[in-house]
């Protein structure tokens, strides 16, 4: 197992090096001069040359990266050039908010979509089965920004059952909760489709395998038989979450957007709109880092629950 940990890590590392690269590279292709953003139509241009130093926009693309992963190894994402404060503490100051979405949007559509997934599979061609088909493609054909509209008008708006915008009174955990339940819905009700196709597709395929007729022919429980094969039948479910997780990140925007909530996605929005360098390469890397991670975490519990994943072949 540490073998395989380490091989995942190294693997990891490559990713985000190329990742960030490649980022870092597009974000200089957009058109348009930062420095006459940040500084107005009015600054002259010895203020902008001053700009333009400071963020080092007249090296050359390779000598800016080495600068950039100089300073990232010394801990050094930058500093905002509209608020003067470092990216680093402006960056992980929003990703709170934002990881709490993500991880309540998929808990949420993972503990709904697996045993709809599991019921189907078990209760294949039955009413129940296509009941079940019907609900996972309806939650995946609906568009995330018509739920997060619809939810907000309906439940906060006309019911108002819950609050529509913000993220809570601060140290108030219930307030906190109840600016939470929208968004995290509107975010994570396609990913119960997601989970239940697919835990259904890898469910019937493993009931339908050698070992588990030979479990029911030695008169072995339904519910044993059925654990043993749905601890098989997750392995893929695992993986898209890992994935998913990550990927959540780019719909965060939506919902932060929406729900006028702060969060890094929201965040890099900003940044891009203004031309802010260094947040925009600090919120890209910490959210490219943080899909390489729940990747390779999801590798590594797929590792754990099968043994023949570890073998480097």
């Amino acid at each position: 197992m540490l073998s395989f940990t380490l091989r995942r890590l190294g693997l990891a590392a490559v990713i985000l090096v190329v990742a960030v690269s490649a980022l870092y590279g597009m974000i200089h292709l957009v058109p348009g001069d930062p420095a006459s953003v940040v500084l107005g139509p009015r600054a002259t241009p010895e203020m902008k040359a001053a700009i333009r130093e400071q963020l080092r926009l007249d090296d050359p693309f390779l000598v800016q990266l080495l600068h950039f992963f100089g300073d990232l190894l010394r801990g050094d994402l930058g500093t905002d050039l509209f608020t003067g404060r470092p990216v680093a503490a402006v960056v992980f100051e929003q990703l709170p908010h934002t990881l709490v979405l993500i991880v309540c949007a998929i808990a949420w559509a993972a503990a709904l979509g697996v045993p709809l997934g599991c019921v189907s599979a078990l209760l294949r061609g039955s009413r129940v089965d296509r009941f079940a088909g019907i609900v996972s493609v309806t939650c995946i054909a609906l568009p995330a920004f018509v739920v997060a509209l619809a939810a907000q008008y309906l439940v906060a708006v006309r019911w108002k059952l819950l609050p529509a915008l913000g993220v809570g009174e601060p140290g108030d955990l219930a307030s906190q909760l109840r600016h939470l339940v929208l968004p995290a819905f509107a975010l994570g009700l396609g990913w119960v489709g997601y989970v239940a196709r697919l835990l259904r597709a890898s469910m019937v395929e493993q009931l339908g395998s050698g070992y588990v007729r030979t479990a029911r022919a030695f008169g072995l429980p339904e519910r044993r038989v059925v654990g043993h094969a749905l601890r098989v039948a997750v392995l893929p479910t695992v993986t898209i979450l890992g994935a998913g997780i990550g990927g959540l990140l780019s719909g965060a925007v939506l919902a932060e957007i929406v729900f006028a909530r702060p969060g890094i996605g929201k965040l890099i929005y900003d940044a891009v709109s203004t031309r802010n360098y260094p947040v925009v390469m600090g919120g890209v890397l910490v959210s490219t880092a943080f899909f390489v991670l729940s990747t390779a975490l999801a590798d590594g519990l797929n590792a754990l629950l099968d043994p023949r994943l570890r073998s480097p072949e």
